[in-house]
């Protein structure tokens, strides 16, 4: 990976998102003449009659030749030939961030991100996530979110990095110990002026966190990429005295580990979820692309002990794109992304981070664009081949599998709101996974994962109406998200066609 990658959290210390779930009730629905397809089904409900009230699933039941008489305020919906799925969770996202921009850069373009913000949420609900978790989030970064009528259910998990370690490293000391409240900060280290070690230890970051409303946390053990490769990591002691009192709160912990020694660690530490295939191999040294002895180890331990996995594939290919020159040139960007937006990017100042990845790959400021390919399948080839080749191995084993895409993982306008996880879905595809495997993960695996399954990842009486109207069945084709009929998100129904970035509002 390259040492411009130092610059995927700068700006993440300064906008950092919390939890807000909801949206506007709306009136009672009724759903006529549906098929239901929900995880927990062995086989779809055909001819189904669903009722939602204040957001809720109320009842369903077979549709029985004419339909109860609804409510004169019900909303109904004939459902016949649609198919009614659990709106889509994804695991791992940063709302802070504008993909692409810095704050610096949004600040001196206040119009267009005024506008990108706005249609940021839309873009997630455009492509059926009705519910995201932002993984390294405090509750006061949540406010914006908050203002807007139409956006996804949001939960967070509170970033623990180790004090100086990754990702906080990247912000500007002092400011940084401001953006990071759940830092951790390990016995014998010296604490920054004005902060007391006290309130930095593992028990009292969890506490914190789940105090704040977090329902996960999030750990790091990262060296740095490129030339940034001496950053601190943490003892491992101290990451199990995190994992203890996170599960003593009974909240999971993530791990960001995209290596054979950070994965090694994790397992050591007993974390729940490693986020990040296992990319990059240190404790092995090999250069091919399939899983190694070394590998096969660590993943038959995760799947023995049922360790999550979040993939995020689409990561690689953001950190690709961006070198090419033809992202930007894809139609579907005018659905999720302003117009202006589009255009700022493909500006001089909107070219910034193409321009300091083509200088750390050393690549000739005059190099045709296919060349730039060239030089950007050929950087990202082994690690994107790896990633497959793993994500393979643990879906033929039915592992558990997290959808999540880290959208956006870096300053890349490569990795766009909502259309980043239909891409995701497409990598999963290409790495074996089935339709049906991908709509179970984007689902209950993720709500139990999180411990959200009470409430989202199933068709169920008692589950909030976070709910998708599809033309296509979801496990038979990943094509069903593409031509979403209706977004029903805690009982409101949207068009998307109202949603895409090129509406007329």
């Amino acid at each position: 990976m390259f040492s411009m990658l130092a610059l995927i959290f700068r700006s993440r210390w300064l906008v950092l998102a919390g939890a807000l779930p909801g949206a506007l009730l709306a009136a009672d629905l009724q759903i006529e003449h549906v098929t239901i397809v929900s995880p927990e089904r062995g086989t779809p409900m055909r001819d189904a009659l669903v009722r939602v009230h204040d957001g809720r699933v109320v009842d369903i039941r077979k549709a029985s030749g004419a339909t109860a008489q609804s409510q004169r305020d019900t909303n109904v919906i004939d459902g016949s030939g649609l198919f009614l799925a659990p709106g889509l969770i994804d695991s791992h996202v940063h709302l802070g961030d504008i993909p692409g921009m810095t704050p610096e850069q949004e600040a001196q373009q206040p119009d267009i991100a005024k506008t990108a913000r706005g249609q940021v949420p839309r873009s997630y609900l455009l492509y059926g996530f009705t519910t995201l978790i932002d993984l390294i989030s405090t509750p006061q970064g949540m406010a914006r979110w908050k203002s807007h009528d139409i956006a996804p259910d949001v939960y967070f998990c509170g970033g623990a990095a180790l004090m100086d370690g990754y990702p906080m490293n990247y912000a500007p000391k002092p400011q940084r110990y401001q953006g990071w409240p759940y830092m951790l900060i390990e016995p014998g280290t010296r604490a920054p002026g004005g902060i007391d070690p006290a309130m930095h230890t593992p028990h009292a970051v969890v506490s914190r966190m789940k105090s704040d409303g977090a329902i996960c946390v999030k750990t790091f053990f990262e060296r740095g990429f490129g030339g940034v490769r001496n950053l601190p990591v943490p003892k491992l002691e101290t990451i199990r005295e995190v994992v203890k009192a996170a599960h003593a709160a009974g909240i999971p912990v993530f791990m960001h580990a995209n290596s054979d020694e950070a994965q090694r660690f994790g397992l050591d530490a007993r974390v729940d979820i490693m986020a990040h295939g296992l990319w990059n191999l240190y404790l092995e040294h090999s250069t091919t692309s399939e899983v190694t002895p070394g590998m096969t180890k660590i993943l038959d331990e995760e799947l023995a002990r049922n360790v999550g996995l979040q993939p995020t594939m689409q990561v690689l290919y953001g950190l690709r794109d961006v070198i090419g020159t033809s992202f930007l040139s894809d139609p579907r960007l005018a659905r999720v992304l302003p117009s202006n937006l589009i255009d700022w990017y493909r500006s001089p100042e909107g070219q910034w981070f193409h321009v300091a990845v083509s200088q750390d790959m050393k690549l000739s400021a005059d190099a045709s664009p296919s060349e730039r390919e060239h030089a950007a399948d050929e950087a990202f080839a082994s690690v994107i081949d790896r990633g497959k080749h793993v994500t393979a191995y643990v879906a033929a084993r039915h592992g558990r599998i997290l959808f999540g895409t880290d959208t956006p993982s870096a300053p890349t306008y490569a990795n766009p709101p909502g259309f980043n996880g239909w891409l995701e879905m497409h990598r999963l595809m290409e790495a074996g996974e089935s339709p049906a495997q991908i709509f179970k993960s984007a689902t209950l695996t993720n709500a139990q994962a999180l411990k959200l399954d009470r409430d989202i990842g199933t068709v169920q009486v008692g589950k909030r109406a976070n709910l998708l109207l599809l033309r296509q069945d979801p496990t038979e084709t990943i094509d069903a998200y593409a031509g979403i009929a209706k977004v029903i998100l805690n009982g409101r129904v949207l068009d998307p066609s109202e949603l895409a970035a090129n509406a007329a509002h």
